[in-house]
């Protein structure tokens, strides 16, 4: 999941008095309790200008807001950051064992993992603002599979802050130094803009925290805020930002996706300002932008994927958009306790096709219903069809409730089994409208009709997909969830994943009575559940080396077990999906719910400096 966190210009007359004698405080302090220092002739005046205004704001900064840490309750504790361990620590299987035929590589998850203890929200003149809950420091969690001279499996594991340039920034003040500025009161929220802007160059934190995608044989950590952020992936160092050679100066998707065949990387990047949504394709060898288009969109929505197919790109747009209107756009002061990133549940939500070197004009465009898909599972084209399968619901998960409301209850309450869930006199569930389902949409390039249907019930909810990716963009057999445990999600107000669900496309829920999607029968799905009080993220699919059938390998995950304070690496073998794990491997720390994982398989050679 990404932070969303955009760096927007703010721009527009400041209409409530509320807010004009909120900042008249800033402009008194500057003006009034600083003193200049005398500047002497051989001195670098912008130089001393620019540090005596810094040292200015970091004063006033200081003096008015005041950060307190969000507090975790005790079922949420895994959700609380861990430190770095430092070097690579060997570890073992604890029960099973490595399968003979797994590929030497790397398992490496991200996550947010917050600087200074957790996520902070800040008092002062403006209001108060806190970060969302996605806006932690990226960390990465590495488990490293390598065979030695007698075959025999060595495993080791290490973490790692991503340090942007903003993580060293407040590592090396040793303090919290930036605002936050996504939630909470408009003046606090446009204060915390303009002081994050003035002090730092940037609105928001650079974190890092949400996926990890590989390229020509790099590695990279994104958040949609930035651009990637590339690191080594022996040491785990971050290294620099990748625009492609300055050819790309956005930011990217968190879910770029690798084209059919060719091998390109396909891109979006994401802003608050026009063009609101750029997107893009790399070459196969990353050093050249080789296409760059504005999709001329009229708001700015929040894009977390990108789908590919042979010939297309497919685009989602949903209702869930950043607008700095409801930050300026005047009224009474009740109308400023608002949200910049907001969803929009009676908004029109639509799908976009285009040719891979297409642009705006060269979209078809699908209206569907209202909802919210954040993580696309795969797209291909089935004779004059595309097909699109996603994990859909009907309210955005971030960033929250609207401000002012008890987050801990909207949370709690949006979590709960969707056959648990009341309808209000509008038709919007009450309760369970944070339940995901897995979706599929089939839109007919030669009529523009479209025909939508859940593809699974209303046992589970289910998020974080994911396939083999030897078959990103091509027809497939097989997906992969993780299966949120609806009753300890609810209770813990925050998403837990208490399983794994496997989808069979191609095969029909034969559970009696018959089981009806909103347009047709619903899939097979078989399910891989944890222990109790066992939770799981970042699933990854790691093929078997000369595999023949698209099922051929294994899932790997981090689990955690809430009663124990033990995380553990299991390996499930994919076509035995029900089956106890193959192998667990003990990890010598704590690992703290994170995000989205990924497998490199490398050679063993390539391991001789770890």
């Amino acid at each position: 999941m990404s932070s969303f966190t955009y760096a927007l210009q703010v721009n527009g007359n400041f209409q409530n008095h509320s807010i004009s004698h909120s900042f008249d405080h800033l402009k008194t302090f500057l003006s009034s309790t600083i003193k200049l220092p005398k500047i002497s002739v051989r001195t670098d005046i912008a130089k001393t200008l620019k540090n005596t205004s810094n040292r200015m704001l970091d004063a006033f900064v200081d003096s008015a807001f005041q950060f307190v840490s969000q507090p975790l309750l005790p079922s949420q504790k895994n959700f609380a950051p861990v430190e770095e361990i430092g070097e690579a620590i060997q570890v073992f299987c604890t029960e099973g064992n490595i399968p003979e035929d797994f590929r030497a590589g790397v398992y490496i998850r991200n996550g947010s993992n917050p600087l200074f203890g957790g996520l902070k929200s800040t008092t002062s003149i403006f209001g108060r603002s806190s970060h969302i809950w996605v806006e932690g420091e990226g960390m990465l969690h590495a488990i490293y599979f390598v065979k030695d001279a007698r075959e025999d499996w060595i495993i080791s594991y290490k973490n790692r802050f991503v340090e942007s340039e903003t993580f060293k920034l407040e590592k090396q003040r040793n303090k919290p130094s930036f605002l936050p500025a996504v939630e909470g009161d408009s003046p606090a929220i446009i204060a915390a803009y303009l002081l994050n802007m003035f002090r730092f160059g940037v609105v928001n934190k650079k974190t890092g925290s949400t996926s990890i995608f590989e390229h020509s044989g790099k590695l990279y950590a994104v958040s949609e805020n930035h651009l990637p952020l590339e690191f080594d992936l022996l040491t785990l160092e971050t290294m620099e930002e990748w625009g492609v050679n300055g050819a790309w100066d956005r930011a990217f998707t968190s879910h770029p996706k690798k084209a059919p065949r060719t091998g390109e990387l396909v891109i979006t990047g994401a802003d608050a300002q026009k063009p609101f949504i750029v997107a893009g394709v790399i070459s196969a060898d990353g050093n050249t932008l080789s296409h760059k288009v504005d999709l001329k969109f009229n708001r700015a929505t929040l894009t977390h994927e990108i789908g590919v197919t042979q010939k297309y790109n497919v685009i989602i747009d949903h209702p869930l958009t950043v607008d700095v209107n409801r930050l300026v756009s005047g009224g009474p002061v009740t109308m400023f306790i608002c949200r910049l990133i907001k969803y929009d549940k009676e908004g029109y939500a639509r799908i976009g096709v285009m040719p891979r070197y297409g642009n705006a004009e060269s979209v078809k465009w699908f209206d569907v219903e209202t909802n919210c898909t954040l993580h696309i599972l795969n797209s291909f084209e089935d004779k004059n069809e595309v097909v699109v399968r996603g994990c859909r619901a009907l309210e955005s998960i971030i960033p929250g409730p609207d401000h002012g409301l008890n987050k801990f209850e909207w949370f709690s309450r949006g979590f709960k089994p969707i056959e648990m869930s009341k309808k209000s006199s509008n038709g919007f569930t009450q309760e369970g409208y944070l339940f995901v389902r897995v979706y599929e949409w089939r839109l007919n390039m030669e009529t523009g009709d479209v025909k939508e249907r859940n593809l699974t019930g209303t046992d589970f909810a289910m998020d974080f997909p994911m396939i083999n990716e030897n078959f990103t963009g091509v027809k497939h057999k097989y997906g992969y969830t993780q299966v949120v445990d609806s009753m300890a999600s609810s209770s813990c107000g925050m998403a837990k994943f208490g399983g794994l669900a496997k989808l069979y496309f191609e095969e029909l829920d034969n559970t009696l009575p018959a089981r009806e999607g909103k347009t047709g029968p619903l899939i097979k799905v078989e399910y891989h559940r944890f222990e109790a009080n066992n939770f799981c993220t970042g699933i990854a699919f790691v093929s078997k080396h000369g595999g023949v059938e698209e099922d051929d390998g294994w899932i790997v995950s981090y689990v955690h077990n809430e009663d124990t304070n033990i995380s553990q690496v299991h390996i499930i073998d994919a076509r035995k999906f029900g089956s106890k794990p193959v192998a667990k491997i003990t990890l010598p720390q704590r690992v703290p719910y994170g995000f989205h994982g990924i497998f490199i398989p490398m050679p063993n050679q390539a391991f001789q400096n770890l």
